[in-house]
């Protein structure tokens, strides 16, 4: 057993194969033992794997969850969801700090504890939520809860012992149709599909007009024929991928099917495994789910001992094909599907450029086809139970039905499964929804509707979803909503293209700088202005969504900005008198001539 750090590289390098790719889930290992990850183990891991201090450093520099400075022994980090925040996690944060005398973002003297915010970890149905140490979740937090927390981390008690009650996560499923209704499946999906063949297979998901579930809505059938027709490398293979990187705020949809569904989301992958010919597959879990590995890793081997994964697979000769659980490490752009990739080998998640497109080239240069869990429960079941079938369910072009994560104010947040075409105010009414002035469909990206719009349909043609609906009432000010996210966007941006990159962050400063009172009708403008450079000239759709909570709630919640926009003449943020202040100190000055006075006209 390792017990020097060189000893825990050594061994995390061994059992990954020193493999370049492997190199995420390398510095995951190492610095579950170490806590954080210095220069030298970077350089030692670096060694291992044939790359420089500097690469390594900079992939793991990129992910949020390594650690490139020391972080408390106990190292709690709220979800800082918008959600989040109105139920008062920023309120409850300050008194944990209070209670711990420990600064926020910042380690305590004796290194015992550091307090910080996280984006989104999927628990927006019963928050405030924090993460501890990146591998346990805390739920449903309250003034006693931090209390007695706060006793805890300073006895040193160890999490493994804290109440299980507060790591208890509800699954809230409201309303089950046919995906979360459906028992999991053993191999019935599998075996349908090898007595059809794999080319009757690839023609029912066509028939039934299935669309992935992430939010873009691209055709499942045609993203399976293409990566179909596509030629791996000599010695290579197809590879299929499960995106699990669910990090769209208000989402938890995926948080529930891998917990209650995982073998519906491997039958799927199995059954696309069959039509592609591919013998590889992996999951890429978001780094907020490493609570659920244990359990997964345990589907996965009752698969395997079934014969549901593995060779011959359901007995079929030829038919190998097994699956891989990689944890990503804390970034919303491996939620895109080249960025997935590129984290999966081992690198920086930045977008790549496209064409060509992982049906061609992907993981490591293989065809592979990227879908999301939903889209893959889905295909389990149109495979056991036919594309006719599916077909049926929804409205023409949006086929099948759709999972939300619903919360927010309602009474009832949790997951609600409609058949495609339901609208906006069928939902509100079932989870109880009342004086709701917005609602948020599809999470930042999506769209900010007003009470106007609450009979449009929930559909590809009219408002498109990756799941999430987070309801805002009568109380909520739309303006600090929209802030919010331009903070998180700014927060999650990679930082590979300089309209995201610059653009995001000058939108969070023009934001502030109104909720600061220093608004003007010159900073409209140059908030428009930001907005149609994001649209127009960024390289993934990160940054070109990221204005559109800003956008959305300009249009349809204006009185939200007209009160931060009185002035009709520019009103700078920058305060000189301020910013002179250190240097005044420093040398003694005061006299009129060291600074402007707040009081000149």
């Amino acid at each position: 057993m390792a017990t020097t750090p060189e000893d825990i590289v050594e061994q995390a390098l061994a059992q990954r194969g020193r493999r370049r790719d492997q190199l995420v889930q390398i510095l995951r290992e190492v610095q579950e033992h170490t806590g954080w990850l210095p220069r030298e183990l970077l350089a030692r891991i670096g060694a291992g794997l044939g790359l420089s201090a500097a690469v390594v450093e900079g992939v793991a520099g990129f992910y949020r969850f390594f650690h490139l400075q020391p972080v408390g022994r106990y190292h709690l980090l709220f979800s800082d969801n918008v959600i989040d925040r109105q139920a008062g996690n920023r309120v409850l944060a300050q008194d944990l700090c209070r209670r711990l005398w420990v600064e926020p973002g910042k380690v305590s003297e004796d290194g015992l504890v550091s307090v910080g915010f996280t984006s989104d970890i999927g628990m927006g149905d019963q928050g405030p939520a924090l993460l501890v140490n990146q591998h346990q979740v805390l739920t449903r937090l309250d003034s006693q809860r931090i209390f007695e927390i706060a006793d805890l981390v300073r006895a040193q008690v160890p999490v493994a012992q804290w109440p299980a009650a507060w790591q208890q996560v509800e699954n809230h499923v409201q309303r089950p149709d046919v995906l979360l209704s459906a028992p999991p499946p053993q191999g019935e999906a599998i075996r349908a599909a090898l007595a059809r063949g794999a080319d009757a297979t690839l023609a029912e998901i066509q028939t039934s007009g299935l669309r992935g579930r992430g939010g873009a809505g691209f055709s499942t059938a045609l993203k399976w024929r293409l990566c179909r027709e596509a030629t791996p490398p000599e010695g290579g293979t197809r590879v299929v991928v499960c995106n699990a990187d669910e990090g769209e705020p208000g989402t938890f949809k995926d948080r529930v099917l891998l917990t209650r569904h995982f073998d519906a989301v491997i039958e799927g992958m199995t059954i696309g495994a069959f039509v592609l010919g591919a013998r590889q597959g992996f999951v890429y879990l978001r780094g907020e789910y490493r609570y659920l590995l244990g359990a997964l890793e345990a589907v996965l081997a009752a698969r395997r001992s079934a014969g549901l994964l593995g060779a011959m697979v359901a007995g079929r000769a030829g038919f190998d094909f097994d699956v891989a659980i990689h944890l990503g490490a804390g970034a919303y752009v491996c939620g895109e599907e080249s960025s997935l990739i590129e984290s999966l080998e081992g690198k920086r998640g930045t977008p790549r450029i496209r064409p060509p497109f992982p049906v061609e080239r992907g993981y490591l240069g293989q065809p592979t086809v990227v879908n999301n869990v939903e889209t893959w429960c889905a295909a389990a079941q149109i495979a056991q139970r036919g594309g006719a079938w599916w077909a049926g369910l929804g409205v023409p072009g949006s086929s099948g039905t759709k999972i939300h994560s619903v919360s927010g104010d309602c009474a009832r947040p949790g997951l609600y499964e409609y058949p495609f075409g339901v609208t906006v105010q069928q939902i509100l009414d079932d989870c109880g929804a009342t004086r709701t002035q917005a609602v948020q469909v599809g999470g930042p990206s999506g769209q900010t509707l007003a009470a106007h719009e609450f009979g449009r349909r929930i559909a590809f043609d009219d408002v498109p979803t990756a799941g999430a609906f987070m309801v805002f009432d009568e109380r909520r000010d739309l303006f600090e909503v929209a802030r919010g996210f331009a903070h998180f966007f700014a927060h999650e941006s990679c930082g590979f293209c300089t309209p995201c990159r610059v653009g995001t962050e000058l939108i969070v400063r023009r934001m502030d700088k109104l909720a600061a009172g220093h608004g003007s009708l010159f900073d409209e403008a140059e908030l428009r202005e930001l907005d149609s450079l994001l649209h127009g000239s960024t390289h993934c759709g990160l940054g070109a969504t990221a204005a559109n909570p800003l956008r959305h709630t300009l249009e349809r919640f204006r009185p939200a900005y007209e009160r931060r926009l009185q002035s009709p003449r520019f009103v700078p943020a920058f305060d000189l008198d301020a910013e002179l202040a250190s240097a005044r100190r420093a040398t003694g000055r005061d006299d009129a001539l060291a600074h402007l006075s707040r009081t000149e006209p």
